[in-house]
């Protein structure tokens, strides 16, 4: 019985965060207005340092924010970006914010626009909500 209760509460969590997950990925849902957002984004993306240089014409950016902070998840081998912290720009988008000028992500509904140094690193992107 007791087991029959925890598979019940499992699924019942497991169904909750689906049905959190699948109203948050809508196109039309503004990252901003949301506490918990997944969306993917496609375009290109590159990433560059002292070794690597990478140019991506047509890969994706997932984008996952919880509360305040943002992650950048990049395809094709790309590092990711984590724990950014935004402040709103108005006009339904956000721009990050942080201790370089050399940061700059805007994100809304339907774009990402990514040009993020950070060292020797550089990340870039220009992608549409996919």
């Amino acid at each position: 019985m007791i087991k029959s209760m925890k598979l019940l509460s499992w699924g019942l969590g497991l169904g909750f965060i689906a049905i959190m997950t699948l109203s948050s990925c809508s196109k039309d849902t503004d990252p901003q207005d949301k506490d918990f957002f997944l969306g993917q984004y496609k375009g290109e993306i590159t990433y560059s340092n002292n070794e690597d240089n990478i140019n991506i014409q047509n890969g994706t950016v997932k984008v996952a924010k919880v509360g305040s902070s943002y992650n950048f998840i990049f395809s094709d081998g790309i590092p990711d970006i984590t724990n950014v912290k935004f402040k709103d720009n108005g006009k339904n988008s956000v721009i990050s914010i942080g201790s370089s000028s050399s940061h700059y992500i805007k994100i809304d509904e339907d774009d990402l626009n990514i040009l993020f140094k950070e060292g020797d690193e550089i990340w870039t992107a220009d992608c549409d909500r996919d």
